[in-house]
C-alpha cells in the first residue's frame, strides 16, 4: 500500500480523503491557496504545500504548482477529490508520466468518459441511450438556435468537461441564446479549466437517478446501488438518498447492468458513477463522472463500506473483493449538502463569510462530513460547501425524520444557509410521496412559508492567551505555538471571524435601497457589464453578472429607465449592499 498520499484538493473532499488514509496508516499531503493556509484539510494533513494564488485558477488548478508539491513532499499517488482537476485528462496524465499513481481512472478512460460528448458516444456504442442532444461541441449561438428549432425549448447548454451543475444553462427561447452560452462558456473555464459545450434536450419532469459503480484492474466491474439526486437549485443538488424512492427493481437492475457496460466499454478503473434521467418508466443515459461524488456517502451507508478506502485499494493493483452478488443493501440514508447560501425566497445566493461557531449534530445514524469549523471563512473564489449531513434508517421515514431532527441539532452561525431550506423540502408531500423531480424545487416549492435565515452572531471571548501561528519555509506549512497578550493575533489579516461576522450581519441588514439604485445582494467580482451609460432599460433587464462560488448571478434592474451612472467594471471585487449602476 502506498505510503504517501497527496490530496490534490480542499474542504470537505480533502478531509474526508485524509481520514480514510489516516484509518490506513498512509501519510497524507495536503495543499493549499494564500487564503486556505489555515483551512480544516491544512490542519489535519501530515504535511502542508503552499501553492500560491487565491483563485481556484492561481491555486488547485495550477498544475505546475502540484507538481513541485509532488516532488517535494515525494507522495507516491494524488487522489483529486472532486472539481478542480478530478476529471481532467492532462492532469492526470502528468501524474502518471512522473511515475506517480493517479488515484482514478487511467487518463484514457477520463478522456473519453470526462468529455461529456465523447462519453455520449461511448454510452450509445455500448447500447445506452441517452438524452437527445448533440454528440459534438458547439461553437456559435446560431447552432444552438437550430437545435432549439428542431427540438423545442427548453434547451440545456452544458460543460463538456464538467459536472455538477458548474457551466450548465438553460434556454427558454431563442433571445437567451447568445448570453447564457457566454456564461456557459465562462462558468466551465473557471470550474475546470475548458470552455467546450454541447446541448441536450431538458426534460419536463424527469428524476435524476445515479448510479454508483467500481472497477479494477483485474476486469472485474460492479454497481453497489443507485442514489436520486432529483431535488436541485440550479442544477445543483441539494439533497440525496438511496436507495431511490418508488423506483423499481427491474429498472434498478437494468440501470446498474447499463452502468457497468458504460464503464467496461470506456476500460474504467476504480469508482465512477453513471448518472441517468428517469421519466415515464424510461431512463437516458446523461453523463458519467470519472471521479468519486459529493454524495457517495449514503452510498456507503446503505451498503457499509468505505468508498475511499476500496478506491485506494483498487489504485494500489487489489482486487474489488467481492462480487456482484455479495454486495447487500440495508435500509435507507439521506443526505443535505450544507452551503453557505441564503435561501430567502428561494433564491439560494452564494453567501461566502465566516462561520462564527459550528456544532456539530449526533446520535445513532448520524454523520458529519465538514470541510470547516468555528472561526473558519468561507471563501468567494471556491466552492459554498461547508458539510455533509448524512443520516441513515432502517426505512426512508425513519431516515427522513432523523434528518430532520439533526437539521434542528446542528448549529451554523455567522453565515446564511440552506438549512431552513431543507427541513421544509423534507416536510413537503410532494417529497414525502417521491413525485417530485429535478424541477420541482424552483417551480413548486412556495419559499415564501420558509423560516427566515439570516447570519446570527455567537457570544464569547475574542481573545486568548495561546496562538498557533503559521508559517512557510521553502513553501512547506508549519505551525509554532505562541503565548500572546489576551486579544492580539498574529494569524488575522482582516480582523476577528466575529466581527467580519457583524459586518456582515450589518450589511445583510439592508433589505430595500431606493428603487433604480441597483445594488448587489452578495459578496463577488464583477465579470460583465451588460449596459452603458446612456442605455435604456427596463424592469428586469440584466445590468451586471456578478461571480460568487464558481457561479455566475445576473444583477437585474428594478425599474425602467434610462442608465445615469455606472459604478463598477469587471474584474471589481463587490460587497452586499454594493451600488453596481443608478436608473433614473
Amino acid at each position: 500500500m502506498f505510503k504517501k498520499v497527496l490530496i490534490a484538493n480542499r474542504g470537505e473532499i480533502a478531509v474526508r480523503v485524509i481520514r480514510s488514509c489516516k484509518e490506513m496508516g498512509i501519510k497524507t499531503v495536503a495543499v493549499y491557496s494564500e487564503l486556505d493556509s489555515n483551512a480544516l484539510h491544512v490542519r489535519l494533513a501530515d504535511e502542508a504545500y503552499a501553492l500560491g494564488g487565491k483563485t481556484a485558477a492561481e491555486s488547485y488548478l495550477n498544475t505546475e504548482a502540484i507538481l513541485n508539491v509532488i516532488k517535494k513532499s515525494k507522495a507516491e499517488a494524488v487522489h483529486p477529490g472532486y472539481g478542480f482537476f478530478s476529471e481532467n485528462t492532462d492532469f492526470a496524465r502528468a501524474i502518471t508520466d512522473l511515475g506517480v499513481v493517479f488515484i482514478g481512472p487511467p487518463p484514457e478512460a477520463i478522456e473519453v468518459m470526462g468529455d461529456k460528448i465523447s462519453s455520449r458516444i461511448a454510452a450509445e456504442k455500448a447500447g445506452v441511450a441517452g438524452v437527445p442532444g448533440r454528440s459534438e461541441p458547439v461553437y456559435d449561438p446560431s447552432e444552438i438556435e437550430a437545435f432549439g428549432k428542431e427540438f423545442g425549448y427548453p434547451v440545456a447548454i452544458k460543460a463538456a468537461y464538467g459536472g455538477g451543475g458548474r457551466g450548465m444553462k438553460v434556454v427558454n427561447s431563442k433571445k437567451e441564446v447568445k448570453e447564457a452560452m457566454e456564461s456557459a462558456k465562462r462558468e466551465a473555464l473557471g470550474a475546470f479549466g475548458r470552455d467546450e459545450i454541447y446541448l441536450e434536450k431538458y426534460l419536463d419532469w424527469p428524476r435524476h437517478i445515479e448510479m454508483q459503480i467500481f472497477a479494477d484492474t483485474l476486469g472485474n466491474a460492479v454497481w453497489l446501488g443507485e442514489r436520486d439526486c432529483s431535488v436541485q437549485r440550479r442544477h445543483q443538488k441539494l439533497i440525496e438518498e438511496s436507495p431511490a424512492p418508488n423506483f423499481p427493481d427491474d429498472i434498478r437492475k437494468k440501470m446498474g447492468e447499463a452502468a457497468v457496460a458504460v464503464a467496461k466499454a470506456c476500460g474504467y478503473v476504480n469508482a465512477g458513477t453513471v448518472e441517468f434521467l428517469y421519466q415515464d418508466g424510461e431512463f437516458f443515459f446523461l453523463e458519467m463522472n470519472t471521479r468519486l461524488q459529493v454524495e457517495h456517502p449514503v452510498t456507503e451507508a446503505v451498503v457499509g463500506m468505505d468508498l475511499v478506502k476500496l478506491q485506494l485499494r483498487i489504485a494500489n493493483g487489489e482486487p474489488i473483493g467481492f462480487d456482484q452478488d455479495d454486495i447487500e443493501r440495508r435500509g435507507h440514508a439521506f443526505e443535505c449538502r450544507i452551503n453557505a447560501e441564503d435561501a430567502t425566497g428561494g433564491k439560494f445566493l452564494p453567501a461566502p463569510g465566516p462561520i462564527t461557531k459550528l456544532v456539530p449534530p449526533g446520535g445513532y445514524g448520524v454523520r458529519l462530513d465538514a470541510g470547516y469549523e468555528s472561526n473558519d471563512n468561507v471563501s468567494q473564489f471556491y466552492d459554498n460547501l461547508i458539510a455533509k449531513l448524512i443520516t441513515w434508517g432502517s426505512d426512508r421515514e425513519e431516515a427522513r425524520l432523523r434528518m430532520l431532527r439533526a437539521l434542528d441539532e446542528i448549529k451554523v452561525e455567522g453565515t446564511p444557509t440552506v438549512i431552513n431550506a431543507q427541513k421544509m423540502v423534507l416536510r413537503e408531500p410532494e417529497f414525502i410521496n417521491a413525485t417530485h423531480s429535478t424541477r420541482w424545487l424552483e417551480s413548486k416549492v412556495d419559499f415564501s412559508k420558509m423560516e427566515p435565515n439570516s447570519p446570527t452572531l455567537s457570544e464569547g471571548n475574542d481573545g486568548a492567551t495561546q496562538t498557533t501561528v503559521l508559517s512557510e519555509v521553502n513553501g512547506k506549512r508549519f505551525e509554532v505555538k505562541l503565548f500572546l497578550p489576551e486579544g492580539l493575533n498574529l494569524n488575522s489579516t482582516s480582523g476577528s471571524a466575529k466581527a467580519k461576522a457583524k459586518t456582515r450581519a450589518q450589511q445583510s441588514s439592508i433589505k430595500t435601497v431606493a428603487s433604480g439604485h441597483i445594488a448587489v445582494p452578495m459578496q463577488g467580482t464583477v465579470v460583465k457589464l451588460h449596459v452603458n451609460v446612456g442605455d435604456t432599460v427596463k424592469s428586469g433587464d440584466m445590468i451586471i453578472t456578478l461571480e460568487a462560488m464558481k457561479m455566475e448571478n445576473a444583477i437585474s434592474s428594478d425599474t425602467d429607465g434610462v442608465v445615469k451612472e455606472i459604478k463598477v467594471k469587471a474584474g471589481d471585487a463587490l460587497s452586499p449592499g454594493d451600488i453596481v449602476a443608478i436608473i433614473e
